[in-house]
């Protein structure tokens, strides 16, 4: 039996390296020490998630439960299983008076828990714990655990929905049990994501001197479309089922001759003149229940795919883009896929490149033609390309507006996750942007989100994404991460993404370079962009 405390401790000492190795040699340590049945509990935890997944239950609610369970014992007596089997009756809990019993529940575990382990279940169970062990570095671990290779290991993460159930079965059963994880149809998986090129030339530069596939970048709402056994069914990017809410898409894919399919694509609405609308009224699309003939109408949408993840029997996400792309242009008709070109002339691809701007889209995605698809992660074989330098940022906290903003959140903290140290950093404000609309609805979410405050500001959970449109990097000694944001502004909310999504330290540092010796170091307290 192994307790709590010996996870907390490994915790603890992961979060106060920063060396990969260091952290990776803890975690495959402790997993080498746990049973079968402990396994996917202790995965699950040292990621900073729950295997119930969400809980619903506040900061607020969970400090209060932590208070009302008195002094903590000084002996660790909690168990990994014990733990996890009350956090799993905490998470059932409904109805009336469920506020109230899920408290006293709360009080229970807490009760149960030395002042360590409080401090990690109050970090835990929000979604907060932040120690440096994200994915790639659990995969490395898993992997030194088991003996099994990275490779084999970081494939089958793609599918396998669960980090435990992977190192369950990698420890189990090896590289030939990890072989039974494989896209499967109406399974959807996360979509590869991209880094980001300053232009055109760069991006040619970072893909090599060969030929690479360019695709107009939409402003549209990533689709995952899965076909099979007579059936078509929608995912979003954070693998919601849409089918409901976009038949006409569902009609389109119906109608392909193929019998199996998955396909990565975008959809996007468009005003009567034919341009593509803004991305918020794309997305007026999603979530509706009610008026869906209504909108039908209104608002029809369109599908463009740009991959295929598999055809008929054959799963292709391991093949390169090359193959990939003659899949797609079988199965799916001219009509429905992404403009593209495939090139290795600057002078065509910014030729594309203007062409994209022109038809009202947001640039280009320039990718490398030997790539596999690599499902939720942010590859570097994938860039895009926009004319405006924009940023997909999580905030971190908001500072009461004055005049007619008094009242609402308005200035807004914007950050980017650093993977090499598992924190948040800091890239500066903006109150810019924000119209009524926004400033409310903002002020309500984060309030929803709240975990500490000072006179002047709210600092909240780290899970809402901002798109921030900005001018350039600049070199900053006031932010932790040395660089902070200039002239930026909020474009759009990004509810398709959630934090984990947004755009790292990586792709920061990455315009920042792209840049050259260009950028001026920002000084005093002018960060108020």
């Amino acid at each position: 039996m192994t307790l709590l405390a010996e996870l907390v401790a490994t915790s603890s000492r992961v979060g106060d390296t920063s060396s990969r190795l260091a952290k990776v040699r803890e975690i495959a340590g402790l997993l080498g020490r746990l049973s079968q049945g402990e396994l996917a509990i202790g995965v699950s935890y040292l990621a900073g998630e729950l295997p119930q997944g969400r809980i619903g239950v506040g900061y607020a609610a969970l400090q209060a439960a932590a208070q009302a369970a008195g002094q903590p014992p000084e002996e660790a007596s909690l168990s990994l299983e014990q733990t996890d089997r009350q956090i799993g009756e905490l998470a059932v809990i409904r109805g009336d008076g469920s506020a109230a019993r899920r408290g006293a529940a709360l009080s229970g575990l807490f009760s149960q828990a030395t002042g360590k382990e409080r401090s990690f279940l109050l970090r835990l169970l929000p979604g907060e714990l932040r120690q440096g062990a994200l994915t790639g570095v659990m995969i490395d671990a898993i992997a030194a655990a088991s003996g099994v290779a990275s490779a084999e290991i970081r494939r089958a993460a793609m599918y396998s929905g669960s980090l435990g159930a992977l190192a369950l079965t990698a420890m189990s059963a090896g590289a030939t049990g990890l072989r039974r994880f494989q896209l499967e149809l109406f399974a959807p998986v996360a979509p590869m994501l991209a880094q980001t090129a300053a232009n055109v030339d760069e991006a040619l530069k970072e893909l090599g001197s060969g030929e690479v596939a360019l695709e107009w970048k939409l402003d549209g709402a990533r689709v995952q479309a899965h076909k099979g056994g007579g059936q078509v069914r929608l995912y979003t990017r954070t693998l919601n089922e849409v089918t409901d809410a976009l038949p006409e898409i569902v009609a389109a894919v119906h109608a392909l001759p193929t019998q199996a399919l998955v396909l990565d694509g975008e959809a996007i609405a468009y005003d009567a003149a034919g341009r593509p609308h803004p991305f918020q009224i794309t997305m007026r699309r999603f979530g509706r229940r009610l008026e869906i003939e209504k909108l039908l109408s209104e608002l029809p949408v369109r599908a463009y795919f740009f991959d295929c993840l598999r055809l008929d029997d054959r799963s292709l996400a391991d093949r390169p883009l090359r193959e990939r792309s003659a899949a797609l242009a079988a199965a799916v008709p001219e009509a429905l896929r992404v403009p593209r070109i495939v090139t290795a002339a600057a002078q065509e691809a910014h030729a594309f490149y203007e062409a994209a701007l022109a038809a009202g889209h947001e640039g280009l995605m320039a990718k490398a033609l030997e790539s596999p698809y690599e499902a939720g992660n942010r590859g570097a074989s994938w860039l895009k390309i926009k004319r405006a330098h924009t940023l997909d940022l999580v905030v971190l906290a908001a500072e009461w507006g004055h005049g007619r903003r008094t009242g609402k959140l308005s200035n807004l903290h914007l950050g980017a996750f650093d993977r090499a140290t598992g924190e948040y950093v800091m890239l500066g404000k903006t109150f810019k942007g924000l119209t009524d609309a926004i400033l409310e609805r903002q002020t309500r979410e984060l309030l929803a989100r709240e975990t500490h405050r000072d006179p002047w500001t709210v600092y909240v959970q780290p899970e809402l994404v901002v798109e921030i449109a900005f001018s350039d990097l600049q070199a900053s000694s006031r932010y932790p991460g040395g660089l902070a944001l200039r002239l930026a502004r909020v474009r759009r909310y990004r509810d398709d993404k959630r934090a984990q999504d947004a755009d790292d330290m990586e792709a920061v540092r990455r315009i920042y370079a792209a840049q050259g010796a260009q950028a001026t170091p920002a000084v005093g307290r002018g960060s108020r962009a």
